[in-house]
């Protein structure tokens, strides 16, 4: 980045929002004050946003002041917070320089990643974020555990990625997949999802088998087309370089030189999973997706990701990637009803422990009356 960084405490005079924030910017031990110089104004708009929307979004997240005079711009609040903003400031201008976008879900993607860095998350692997690279374009992590997610999924031969829904999982895998076939290190990209019925019977919906199964791996499809021309995808999907089909499709086959991705995995059963696990052939590398909280099987059948990565958990070249709603990067609305979902479940489980040993305690003191009675009665 080109750019110039003084210490200095702002002047009052100036640009209308530093005299907003003169305040705000006023000396105290708690404080750091910031000045960025950027040697391109025609790049400003675009790192400012229409109305300087960009700037307050920082603002409002960080808790801090950002005052901006022509190619300046004026960081001040407590150190670590202005330390953070000095680092979003710093990536979205990097992106500017490179040519890329920088909108609404750029800022929110560098303010959590950030974040995440100031906050010394474990699952930041790098200083520098990992990129995927397609033809496309390049694809960059949005929250610290995208990044560590990305970086596994470049080491290891057999990947979980578990969390919630809008975390980035499916996607990230399908652009790795992409990425590898279009350099030569995978002959074809294998696609698989378990058809379970929430709620509606296959057999009940319209047309032959290929377009019962096709509504349940749309996203596939989707992603797909994000990282590749619509002609290409179909294309390869005829020649058979990617493949898209139900993991019942994947018994008793020997899946070798391909990027293999097991999406929805929280609905395998505990023999499915094996069975795809045990596809992987020489020069496989295989990735499997799931939210545990989101388990359409009977009820009272455990889902096959749980035992997987209860029976996997530690074995060398298995990684196992975390996610939470802290990297849901869909609507702000989505980490907020998933953060409350987990409460709620927190709650209900609890409620059933304490019931549990309530049941446990008046258990243990009926047999300790029946004991005395027995006693007594023996006299």
């Amino acid at each position: 980045m080109n750019h110039a960084i003084a210490f200095r405490q702002p002047e009052p005079q100036g640009h209308p929002r530093a005299a907003m924030h003169r305040a705000a910017l006023a000396p105290s031990p708690e404080q750091r004050s910031v000045t960025l110089q950027f040697d391109d104004n025609g790049l400003l708009p675009l790192l400012y946003g229409e109305h300087d929307r960009h700037l307050a979004r920082i603002e409002q997240r960080l808790g801090i002041r950002l005052g901006s005079r022509g190619n300046r711009v004026t960081i001040a609040g407590a150190a670590g917070r202005t330390e953070t903003a000095e680092a979003v400031l710093r990536d979205l201008w990097r992106r500017l320089e490179r040519g890329q976008s920088v909108g609404t879900a750029e800022v929110e993607a560098a303010l959590r990643m950030a974040e995440g860095e100031a906050e010394g998350d474990p699952r930041l692997p790098l200083q520098d974020k990992p990129e995927i690279r397609t033809r496309k374009g390049a694809i960059a992590p949005r929250t610290p555990a995208q990044a560590a997610y990305m970086e596994m999924l470049s080491r290891h031969e057999m990947v979980f990625g578990v969390g919630p829904a809008g975390t980035g999982k499916t996607y990230l895998a399908v652009a790795q997949g992409v990425a590898l076939l279009q350099a030569g290190r995978v002959d074809r990209i294998v696609l698989s999802r378990p058809a379970v019925e929430a709620g509606e019977r296959l057999g009940f919906l319209p047309g032959d088998m290929k377009e019962k199964v096709d509504p349940y791996l749309r996203p596939l499809y989707d992603a797909l087309h994000d990282m590749l021309p619509a002609e290409q995808v179909a294309r390869r999907i005829a020649s058979g370089e990617i493949e898209i089909a139900p993991l019942a499709f994947m018994r008793g086959r020997t899946l070798a030189h391909c990027f293999a991705i097991l999406d929805e995995a929280q609905n395998t059963t505990a023999a499915q999973m094996k069975m795809f696990l045990t596809r992987m052939g020489e020069g496989t590398r295989m990735v499997v997706t799931g939210d545990p909280t989101q388990v359409d099987l009977p009820a009272g059948q455990r889902s096959g990701l749980a035992e997987a990565l209860d029976v996997l958990g530690g074995v060398p070249g298995i990684g196992v990637a975390g996610f939470d709603e802290r990297d849901v990067v869909r609507h702000p609305l989505v980490a907020k009803i998933v953060a409350a979902y987990g409460r709620a479940d927190e709650a209900r489980a609890q409620v059933a422990r304490d019931r549990a040993e309530e049941a446990g305690r008046a258990g243990g003191q009926s047999e300790r009356r029946g004991k005395k009675d027995k006693d007594g009665a023996g006299k």
